[in-house]
């Protein structure tokens, strides 16, 4: 009798990674594989009967093991194709992604290339724009955490701004570079369909365009200061610069689990002894702005969490300045 319930067991275990083998094949052939769409469909449906087969073959004594060694064959060579797609710079790129930034550093020095300050008319209608400017290392004076939220509280679209001496801002929004008529799919996301980019930009832009002309739907947008020593900042600074010049030179995928806006976030602060531990939170991004302040992490002025989040929106402020010069400052009058 328990021989018998072991090997139920074994094959019910070997069942469930099948379905999962197939469900992970059939959408990464589905998503990824070969043009013309004719072959790619009729690639995606071989492998779902392939697994289905597989699947049923459990029940049989006689054909189990000469479909599974085909079926494990099979999908050696799907991992094998998947895992030797290559990211690349060279595509016909959305216009608000088709310029890649990158930095000069001479000692404390930093001059940033192709900082992004687009004017919009609205969130699809806008004039290009892009200026260079000196950032002195030395001048850093905070970083700020920027929470993004359009669908509840779970989900936010999380990036960093900068603050230099004399107001000067430069926010990084690492999100993904999408082609001419591509959009954007949390699916997707996790079959190498885009390639990482990092939105390096001035606040009137980045910022500008979630409080003030994303209408469908509507974005709520806060703007955290954080706690710490400056040094960790800069530090932090600089690893981004690091990675904006790699991504230059060497394209990488973005990945909707492992290599998105928080997890970059958190795996760049490695350059810092102070990292925080990997948390649900960050994975659940609309939750990083309560860990970072359970944390210690934000400066909150004795508030509450609630309380701090009511004075870090900055969307009626926003609205109230318009896009102008003192844009920065006016979003942060409160705070």
């Amino acid at each position: 009798m328990m021989i018998k319930f072991s090997i139920f067991l074994g094959l019910l275990i070997v069942g469930i990674l099948l379905v999962a083998v197939g469900i992970w094949g059939s959408l990464a052939i589905f998503f990824s594989g070969p043009d013309p769409q004719a072959v790619r469909y009729a690639l995606t449906g071989i492998f779902v009967t392939l697994s289905l087969m597989a699947i049923m073959a459990l029940l049989s004594n006689r054909w189990r093991w000469k479909i599974l060694i085909a079926h494990l064959a099979v999908f050696i060579v799907l991992l094998f194709w998947f895992f030797n797609l290559k990211p690349s710079n060279d595509r016909d790129w959305q216009t608000d992604v088709a310029l890649l930034p990158h930095a000069t550093v001479e000692g404390d020095l930093v001059t940033v290339h192709n900082i992004r300050n687009f004017s919009y008319r609205s969130e699809s209608d806008y004039t290009p724009a892009y200026y260079d400017k000196h950032f002195n290392l030395s001048k850093l004076e905070g970083v700020d955490v920027v929470a993004v939220y359009w669908m509840g509280p779970a989900i936010a679209h999380v990036f960093l701004s900068f603050e230099f001496e004399g107001g000067d801002h430069l926010a990084v929004s690492i999100e993904t570079r999408k082609e001419k008529a591509e959009a954007y799919s949390t699916l997707k996301g996790f079959f190498r369909q885009y390639e990482l980019y990092y939105v390096v930009s001035d606040e009137r832009d980045v910022i500008g365009l979630r409080t003030n002309y994303r209408e469908e739907p509507a974005e709520d947008v806060y703007v955290y200061r954080v706690a710490g020593n400056i040094e960790n900042g800069r530090r932090l600074f600089m690893e981004y610069i690091r990675r904006i010049n790699s991504l230059k030179v060497k394209p990488e995928f973005y990945n909707t689990l492992t290599t998105n806006c928080t997890t970059n976030i958190w795996t760049n602060t490695h350059v810092n002894n102070s990292q925080l531990a990997l948390s649900w939170k960050i994975l659940a991004s609309g939750y990083l702005p309560e860990y970072l302040y359970e944390k210690d992490r934000l400066i909150t002025g004795g508030l509450s969490f609630p309380e701090l989040q009511k004075r870090v929106h900055i969307n009626s402020r926003a609205m109230a300045s318009g896009i102008n010069e003192h844009f920065s400052e006016a979003i942060r009058q409160e705070q």
